[in-house]
């Protein structure tokens, strides 16, 4: 409404040869209707005892009233209400978390009832309601496989990388997203108490807890307004003359503060975007140079996500390169979540992978199979240590960290075969500059992973500080517990960690693997480079530098401009000419920000 008011009022004034009334008229309707809830408003926050920049901006749209100056008093209600309107849209950005969650989630289930399968809302289903999950279906409840064998991803749920075997007796839970088979699940916790539900639940209370920031606008003013108010008043009551309190406020207006912060803010926004770097909350530019707890997800965050063959370790009869070909051909019609990585590291060796003759995967007893005439057996630890007729058990090696699965050839232990998902090759040197560089002093990962794989990555990248096998629960109250210490930067990528991205000061989000991750994050980096954190921070700083420059630089200007016209050398509308000036210097200012600088990372 007030950009509409003031390009009508232009139009109205150089276009036509209207009267005085009519072309100040859209301005009326700009004041009356846009700048008095303004100032009701504030008035409530003077009352409050909050003086921020806003409220100084109130007291001037009144003066310009009695100053006549009504395009003005317009233009400064246009600044408020735009500041106002980027506030609310990014409230409802927060809300949009949950309703991204919500559209996630199924609304009806496949019940199964007999021989006959009929879809069910949601509410309906009860405790012990067998559930038919299609392929590519999402989960509806947490529940027991009673039929059916396959994989489901739950990456999103837990932080595991990989897609977790499902057979009967396994437990599944909801929000999980079936593989290629169809499942039959009993339901064990009704839709409204499964894990999913759970986790919108968290997100609630975490969007609840979540700490006002005070913006650096807000901070300025808070000591500007004061300042200005007291000179204005001092000049007033030692002349006696109104006149002078009204030209000490007309340049006292704070656009360096209410613009120059701004088109900083925005100019910093679109260098970020050139950097494939999404900034969805502004107060994350203005925080990050101020956090000193940085709080790591690890898969997908720290690591690529896809695991790898790190060590084969043969046992002293048996050749590396022929078992690993021999497993690769196991592996090959396997859907096991780790074959991959052996299928890759077979040809990285360039080896020749052999035809299998006869396989078999019976639940919970491995994969089995016939190969140039030798029966090959893949298993866990545990499983192929109660097969009594397999030899040789004594030379398996101790437990290590990340994943692994037994071989044995012809009933003999063949090899150990371990697995961990590498961390990016730029997760070291990021990690090991944040003290140095951005001067954060506490450092740990968060991690819904197993403790030995945590602990394995947290050594390789120089992380002391470990909190392992968390739930999206349990990260929220240790981010929840250390922002009320120390702001904090939660870097994730799942849905598991967007409750704890929400309640940290700054979230950023790695990649876009999730929708859910990336409504709740304030920062979204598009190609899944810890570079490009660096990047923000940089960015970041910067950014604060100019906006500090425009502000304290306006500021200062403004008050030498104070003291001229509390002595009487200055009228209101010369006042109101060296304030526009000044406008200018601070916004040319504030332009650099969007200008590439020469370097943008230490890294």
């Amino acid at each position: 409404m007030a950009i509409a008011g003031i390009a009508l009022h232009l139009i109205f004034k150089f276009a036509t040869t209207l009267p005085e009334s009519s072309v100040l008229a859209p301005l009326y309707l700009v004041i009356v209707i846009g700048g008095i809830p303004l100032i009701l408003e504030l008035l409530v926050k003077a009352l409050k005892g909050e003086f921020g920049s806003d409220l100084l901006g109130g007291i001037s749209i009144i003066t310009s009233i009695f100053l006549g100056e009504y395009l003005a008093g317009s233009i400064i209600v246009l600044m408020l209400s735009g500041g106002e309107a980027l506030e609310s849209y990014a409230l409802r950005s927060a809300s949009s978390v949950l309703e991204a969650l919500a559209k996630r989630m199924p609304s009806k289930a496949h019940r199964k009832m007999g021989n006959k399968i009929h879809e069910a809302n949601l509410e309906d289903i009860q405790i012990g309601d067998l559930l038919v999950i299609y392929p590519h279906e999402i989960c509806p409840a947490d529940g027991t496989v009673t039929e059916g064998h396959g994989v489901m991803d739950e990456s999103y749920l837990t932080g595991e990388p990989f897609l977790i075997t499902k057979t009967i007796g396994s437990d599944v839970i909801s929000g999980a997203v079936n593989g290629e088979s169809a499942l039959t699940i009993k339901a064990t916790k009704i839709p409204a108490d499964s894990r999913y539900a759970k986790i919108m639940e968290v997100m609630r209370a975490s969007e609840e807890k979540r700490p006002h920031i005070r913006r650096l606008g807000d901070k300025l003013g808070a000591l500007y307004t004061p300042v200005a108010l007291t000179i204005a008043l001092l000049a007033w009551f030692i002349s006696g003359e109104s006149l002078r309190f009204l030209s000490v406020l007309v340049i006292a207006t704070p656009c360096p503060l209410l613009i120059g912060i701004p088109i900083a803010v925005i100019g910093s926004i679109s260098l970020c975007a050139r950097r494939s770097i999404i900034v969805k909350k502004t107060t994350a530019l203005e925080q990050i140079s101020s956090c000193q707890t940085a709080i790591f997800d690890k898969t997908g965050t720290l690591t690529y996500g896809e695991p790898t063959l790190t060590e084969l370790l043969p046992s002293p009869s048996f050749d590396h390169d022929r078992i690993l070909a021999l497993v690769a051909g196991l592996e090959t019609y396997s859907k096991h979540p780790l074959a991959h990585a052996v299928l890759q590291a077979a040809n990285e060796h360039s080896l020749a992978i052999p035809e299998v003759k006869e396989l078999s995967e019976q639940p919970g007893k491995g994969l089995r199979g016939t190969i140039d005439g030798h029966q090959i057996l893949i298993s866990s630890r545990n499983k192929i240590s109660q097969q009594a007729q397999i030899s040789g058990l004594d030379h398996i090696p101790p437990i290590s960290s990340g994943l692994e699965c037994i071989v044995a050839i012809d009933n003999q232990y063949a090899a150990t075969l371990r697995f961990h998902d590498a961390p990016r090759a730029d997760s070291e040197p990021f990690i090991s500059h944040l003290g140095s560089k951005h001067q954060f002093k506490r450092l740990m990962i968060v991690s819904g992973d197993r403790n030995s794989e945590v602990s394995y990555l947290a050594k390789q990248v120089g992380i002391t500080e470990v909190h392992a096998q968390q739930s999206p629960e349990e990260k929220l109250d240790i981010v929840t517990r250390l922002t009320s210490e120390a702001k904090t930067l939660y870097v994730g990528d799942g849905i598991n960690d967007a409750p704890a991205m929400m309640a940290a000061t700054v979230g950023i989000a790695i990649g876009q693997n999730s929708e859910v991750t990336t409504e709740a994050a304030s920062v979204v980096i598009m190609d899944n480079s810890l570079t490009r954190v660096d990047e923000f921070m940089h960015i970041s700083r910067r950014m604060r530098t100019i906006a500090l420059q425009s502000a304290v630089g306006g500021m200062a200007l403004s008050l030498i401009g104070m003291a001229f016209a509390a002595a009487g050398y200055l009228s209101p509308v010369q006042g109101a000419i060296i304030q526009e000036v000044i406008d200018v210097l601070a916004i040319l200012n504030a332009l650099r920000a969007a200008v590439p600088p020469k370097v943008i990372h230490d890294l």
